[in-house]
C-alpha cells in the first residue's frame, strides 16, 4: 500500500480524518495541561507542547497525502495519538476510533480510486 500514490478521493477521506483527529488531540492537549498545571505537575508544559507537535503532524500529514510521506506521517500520527494515551488515558478511545478511520479512508479510498480508473479506462475503451 506504501507503494501506491493515494488518488482523490483517498486523500479526501485521509485528510478529513487527520484534520477532524488534529482537532482531538488538540483539545485532548488542552485537557492533559490543565490537569497537570491544577496537580502541580512540572511537566505539564512538555504536555502542551508534545501535543501541540501531535497535532503539527496530523495536519502536515493531511496536507502531504499528495504522495507516500502524507501516508507514513498519518501512520505516525495514530501511534503518537496511541502514545498519548500514557498521559491521558481518554486519548486511548480517540487513538482506538482515528485509528480505525485513518485505516478505513486508506483501504477503501484507494479501493474506490481504483474502480474509478477502472471505469475511467472502460469508457474510453468504449469510446474509441
Amino acid at each position: 500500500m506504501a507503494h501506491v500514490t493515494p488518488g482523490t478521493l483517498t486523500r479526501r477521506l485521509c485528510a478529513t480524518t487527520l484534520l477532524a483527529q488534529a482537532m482531538s488531540v488538540f483539545f485532548g492537549t488542552l485537557v492533559a495541561w490543565r490537569l497537570g498545571q491544577t496537580n502541580d505537575d512540572p511537566r505539564a508544559g512538555a504536555y502542551l507542547w508534545g501535543g501541540v507537535v501531535l497535532t503539527a503532524v496530523c495536519v502536515v500529514a493531511a496536507g502531504a497525502l499528495r504522495g507516500r510521506l502524507g501516508i507514513l506521517l498519518g501512520w505516525l500520527a495514530q501511534l503518537l495519538t496511541l502514545a498519548a494515551g500514557v498521559v491521558l488515558p481518554a486519548m486511548l478511545v480517540v487513538a482506538a476510533l482515528f485509528g480505525f478511520l485513518w485505516w478505513l479512508c486508506l483501504t477503501q479510498g484507494m479501493r474506490m480510486d481504483r474502480l474509478t480508473a477502472e471505469r475511467a479506462a472502460a469508457a474510453d475503451v468504449e469510446g474509441d
